[in-house]
Parts: structure tokens; C-alpha cells; sequence
């Protein structure tokens, strides 16, 4: 009774940990497997081992071959106390006569850190072992406590002739693989003794952290913190650019009581970010011509300032009237020299007149001017010499404009260059082109051309010289078109419509007083002017006047008769037209010859006219009036 009570304070105040299974439930491969039976590589370290036959499943087997090859992995290195395999039996007495006993026959168990036997250690072979002898399970353990993370079972059936009782091809037919060392942190018989606590695991036999230590620790045992200045794994680490290096922990670097200027982070390695420096990285760089060339420490711009900006932090900017790189721009034509830009010399309210662009350097365009440029240079003979500050002309105006800019048109009446040219005779003196002295609505009547300064060409009279002259004038008056320069030969009146024939009809030349005979002999009556005829003698027709034959003639007498009736009808009323217009003529004359006067010193007996080089045969007038009351 007080062994029990002894035994339970003790295990309460000193526990006690055992060896256990590291490979229970890890990652595990074999070659030449089952692909469609439940016989996988994992049931090997499944933790299952009450049916240890096919039909199972808890075991892991392949089909035969020359070799077999099964591993486990660990998942880190371990220090190996022993290995215990339990074999395939199907459940039987495990004997000779057993016909699984011959494949177990010459296995190997190797320790290694890689998936290659030949990276590793060689911690048992079977060389030894009979059918009769062999165990099963079997319990391995190595030589010397064999560290690794990698356990590989290993057989073959590669050289004949094979061993008594040997099979002639190797399996894999393992229904449990258990590999058993000391809990993490513990070492000793029995894994009784704890690994110091900065170990990463310790030797197994003896506590030395032979794995290593936790970072900030050193020495065999892992007890000794590392010196001032270092940290981390085995010590390796350097601090940073901590504010006090003596605050820099031991075991991961952290800074404890802050950085530098120009660091951050909790090591103090990483310098500010671009763009800031100084403690805790809170300030902000200024306009540094490249922002990466910013001291993170001190913020000192170390390749120049940004265009606009001087100073070592290059946080001021251009003096007034200054921009760019170094402010040694000059700004440009500014409206407001103040609101020019320090950074690329905008004009930020525009430019002075006469100036374009976003620096006002550039004057106006060809042919503009002003404020902003916006007013056009219209009316400058040489639109290059343009004023582009006040749109003045400085080689002058183009003909119809005057003044300074050469915007005002001529004065009413005149033209052309300089406005000396006079305009013509328009309708509308106001309609004068003040360019090129054009009539824009036409001319005064008699006159003709764009700028109506010729009269109306011969033969033509009245508005735009539309109106034709009569035909017997010897050329009209342009304005009314009166026959003021006489009449042809053989007319007379002031329109020159009557006609001052010949008496006779076998005579014409009413400019030879009519001396000269018709030319057609069997002509009745011929023209007074031409000697045309116009009427044949009776037996002849045509041009000229030629003999008819008796059916002709009787064929021209019908026709003549027919014909006779339709003009007899045509004369009665060409009789009562020509007498309506007689009436109307002599009304005309009569009101003219009252207003006529008598030319004095005349023997002559004429009366003062203009339609005959200004004179009329008297007797002329008398036959006409007494022809005209006659009728």
C-alpha cells in the first residue's frame, strides 16, 4: 500500500515519457503495387494488425519481382531506437511450413535522409536467418542510435542461385512497420529525462541538443544566449540598424526599443520606403529629381530637385519669373509673371497679347494677333507683317480697306488700293465694291461692265445695254436709245422707221437717188435698197423671175386665186392697223412741230431736227402732214 502511494506521487511529480511510434499514420511508398486491391503502402503504418492475411487489407503488399522496396517518411529527422516489423502470416502458424516465411528470408532495413538506401545507413540485414528461425514480428535495433528521416525496407532476388528456403522473387508483404524513439524533448532510458527547453531536439541517450539549438541560443546543451550583436539560428544572425544594438533580441533580431532614422521594421533592415525617411520614417521627401535618390536617413535629395525646386530638400520653390530644372528657366510672355508655373513655365492666366502656348513664348500664328491670339489679320498686303501684338499693317492695307489694322472698308464711291480708285457709274453708288470697284447691283442705264465705266456698245441702249437699237439708226443714243446720230440710207423719222423709198418699182439705191434699174428684167417691183425682186411680171415666178408653162399656169391660177382670197382678207386688216398707227404718228408730229423753231438765216427753208445730222427737208415735214391728214 505504500509502495502504490509512493509510485503515484512520484509519476505526478516526475512524469515519465515513453518511447513511441513516429511512423503511425506517415506518408509511405512501395514499388510494384497491387494498383487495384486495397494494398497500398500506407496500410504498413496504419496502426492496424489483427488480420494479417490478403483479405484483410491492413497490409501493404506488392507482386513479385527482382527487388521490393518500401519506405516510410518520417517528416523530420529523428534519433531511431528500434524498428519492429510484423510480417504477412494470412493468419497462420508462423513456421516453416508457412509459405510466406521464404519471402521475408535476406531483408534490410536502412536509415537515410533521402529517398535513396544509398544515401543512408544500413541498420540490419538478415543474413542469418532460416525459415525455422526467423521471427515474426521482429524487433530492430541499430548499432548505434542511427538518426534519420527516412526508414527503407529493402529486399531482393537479383543473383541465383538464392540461399535455402529463399523465394525465388521478392515482395513486399508487410502488414505493420513501427519505428519508435523518444518523444520530442526527451532523452535518457526509458525517454525519462526533459531536453532543455531551447534544444530542437536533443540526443535521445545523452540530452546533447545534437539537432540544434532555438534561434537565439548556443553551446552543447543550448544554455548560453548569443553575444550582443547576433541572433538567431546557431547565432548567425547580425541586428540591424537598431536605436540602441543592446536592446536587439537575442532570438530573433527585433529591435526593442525602435530603429534608426531612415529603418523600419521590427529588425530595423528595411529601409524607409521611397519617397520618406527619418525616425519611424515619418517624414516625407521632397520634390527630389528622382525620389528613389531620397536619404532615407537625413531626406537629402542626392541627385537634384525636381524641375521647380531648389534646396538640398528641394522643398522650395522657383523665385518668381523662374521654373525648371535648377530654376534656370526664365518664364515666357505671361499675362501675370506670378502665375507663372515654377514647375515647366505654364502661363497659368494666359498669355500677353500677341503670344500663344503654355509658356507664352511663341508669338500668334501667321496672320493673328492679340489677346490669347484670337484675333485675325484680314486685310494686310503682306499678312506677315501683321502686328501680332496689335494686328497693326505695317506694309499696309489691301486694296478696299484703310486704317491702322486695315478692317475699315473704303469710303462710299471708291476703291482699290490706298482707296484712291473712284468707282463707275453704279445704280447704287453705296453697291460699289470697295475691293475691286465692282458695281454689286449693276450699272446706270447706258452703261456696261463690272464697274460700269463704258457706255453701251454700238447697236445697244438702255439698262445693262439689254435694249437693241432700231435697225435703221446710224447708231442709237446709249441712254434712251434715240436715233441721235442720223438715220441709215433710205429711213428717216427720230426712230428712223420711215421708209424713204424710191417712187418707182422698177428702180432701187435710195442713196443714188433710186437711178439704178432692177436687175431682173421680168421683175415688176424690186427693193428700194437691195434691187431684190419681189414681185415677178404675170407668166413668171421664182428668183429670178423665170417663164411658167400653160398647166403651171393654170395650177398658179388657182393657187393664186385661193391665195388672193386669204390675203384680201389679211390687206382690210392691215389697212385698219396702219391706219390706227398713221392716226397715232401724225398726232406726234403735229405736237412736235409746235415745239420746233424756225432756224434763223435760213434760205433753205429747214426746220432744226435730230434725226438727220440735227435738220429735215421742210417739204419732207409738208408731205408728211398732208399725207397724215389725208389719212
Amino acid at each position: 500500500m505504500v509502495v502504490t502511494s509512493l509510485c503515484i506521487v512520484w509519476c505526478i511529480l516526475w512524469p515519465v515519457a515513453t518511447y513511441e511510434n513516429i511512423a503511425l499514420n506517415k506518408s509511405a511508398w512501395q514499388n510494384n503495387p497491387y494498383y487495384v486491391r486495397p494494398w497500398g503502402a500506407d496500410h504498413a503504418v496504419d496502426g492496424e494488425k489483427l488480420n494479417l492475411s490478403a483479405e484483410g487489407g491492413q497490409c501493404a503488399i506488392s507482386y513479385g519481382g527482382q527487388t521490393a522496396v518500401w519506405r516510410v517518411n518520417l517528416g523530420r529527422v529523428y534519433t531511431i531506437h528500434h524498428i519492429l516489423i510484423q510480417y504477412r502470416t494470412d493468419n497462420l502458424v508462423w513456421d516453416m511450413f508457412n509459405g510466406h516465411t521464404s519471402r521475408f528470408l535476406g531483408f534490410s532495413v536502412y536509415i537515410s535522409n533521402t529517398t535513396r538506401k544509398e544515401d543512408g545507413i544500413l541498420c540490419f540485414k538478415d543474413t542469418y536467418y532460416t525459415k525455422t528461425t526467423i521471427p515474426n514480428p521482429i524487433n530492430i535495433t541499430c548499432q548505434r542510435n542511427e538518426r534519420g528521416r527516412m526508414i527503407i525496407y529493402y529486399n531482393n532476388r537479383t543473383h541465383s542461385p538464392y540461399p535455402e528456403g529463399y523465394s525465388t522473387q521478392a515482395y513486399i508483404e508487410l502488414c505493420e512497420v513501427e519505428v519508435y524513439s523518444c518523444p520530442y524533448g526527451y532523452f535518457g532510458h526509458d525517454c525519462a529525462d526533459k531536453c532543455n527547453d531551447t534544444c530542437t531536439g536533443c540526443n535521445i541517450l545523452n540530452g546533447l541538443c545534437d539537432t540544434g539549438c532555438h534561434p537565439g541560443w548556443k553551446g552543447e546543451y543550448c544554455h548560453l544566449a548569443c553575444n550582443r550583436g547576433s541572433y538567431g539560428v546557431d547565432c548567425k544572425g547580425k541586428c540591424g540598424n537598431c536605436r540602441d544594438i543592446s536592446q536587439c533580441s537575442h532570438i530573433n533580431g527585433a529591435c526593442l526599443t525602435g530603429c534608426d532614422a531612415g529603418y523600419l521594421g521590427y529588425a530595423c533592415k528595411t529601409v524607409c520606403k521611397v519617397g520618406s525617411y527619418g525616425v519611424d520614417c515619418k517624414e516625407r521627401c521632397g520634390n527630389c529629381r528622382n525620389v528613389s535618390q531620397c536619404s532615407h536617413s537625413n531626406g537629402v535629395c542626392l541627385t537634384g530637385c525636381d524641375a521647380g525646386y531648389q534646396g538640398v530638400y528641394c522643398n522650395t520653390s522657383c523665385n518668381t519669373g523662374s521654373f525648371g530644372v535648377e530654376c534656370k528657366e526664365t518664364c515666357g510672355n505671361c499675362r501675370d509673371v506670378s502665375q507663372c508655373s515654377h514647375i515647366n513655365g505654364t502661363c497659368l492666366t494666359g498669355c500677353d497679347a500677341g503670344y500663344q502656348g503654355n509658356i507664352c513664348k511663341t508669338p500668334c500664328n501667321r496672320g493673328s494677333y492679340g489677346v490669347d491670339c484670337k484675333e485675325r489679320c484680314e486685310n494686310c498686303r503682306d499678312i506677315s507683317q501683321c502686328s501680332h501684338i496689335n494686328g497693326a499693317c505695317l506694309t499696309g492695307c489691301n486694296g478696299g480697306y484703310q486704317g491702322d489694322q486695315c478692317k475699315t472698308p473704303c469710303d462710299t464711291g471708291f476703291y482699290g488700293i490706298r482707296c484712291l480708285e473712284k468707282c463707275g457709274r453704279c445704280q447704287d453708288l453705296n453697291q460699289c465694291f470697295h475691293i475691286t470697284g465692282k458695281c454689286l447691283t449693276g450699272c446706270e442705264v447706258g452703261f456696261q461692265g463690272d464697274m460700269c465705266s463704258k457706255s453701251c456698245a454700238r447697236g445697244y441702249f438702255g439698262p445693262n445695254c439689254a435694249e437693241k437699237c432700231i435697225e435703221t439708226c446710224n447708231g442709237c443714243n446709249n441712254v434712251n436709245g434715240l436715233c441721235d446720230s442720223g438715220c441709215l440710207l433710205g429711213w428717216k423719222g427720230y426712230f428712223c422707221t420711215e421708209q424713204n423709198g424710191c417712187s418707182s418699182t422698177k428702180y432701187y439705191g435710195s442713196g443714188t437717188n433710186c437711178s439704178i434699174p432692177c436687175p431682173d428684167v421680168y421683175c415688176r417691183r424690186c427693193q428700194n435698197k437691195t434691187g431684190a425682186c419681189q414681185e415677178c411680171k404675170n407668166g413668171y415666178q421664182g428668183h429670178p423671175c423665170e417663164k411658167v408653162s400653160a398647166d403651171d399656169s393654170k395650177n398658179n391660177v388657182n393657187k393664186w386665186k385661193s391665195k388672193f382670197n386669204g390675203l384680201l382678207g389679211g390687206f382690210f386688216l392691215l389697212v385698219t392697223i396702219i391706219g390706227l398707227l398713221l392716226a397715232y404718228s401724225v398726232m406726234i408730229k403735229r405736237r412736235t412741230l409746235q415745239n420746233q423753231c424756225y432756224v434763223p438765216g435760213s434760205t433753205d427753208g429747214r426746220y432744226n431736227d435730230n434725226s438727220n445730222n440735227g435738220f429735215q427737208d421742210v417739204t419732207e415735214l409738208q408731205s408728211a402732214l398732208i399725207y397724215n391728214n389725208q389719212v
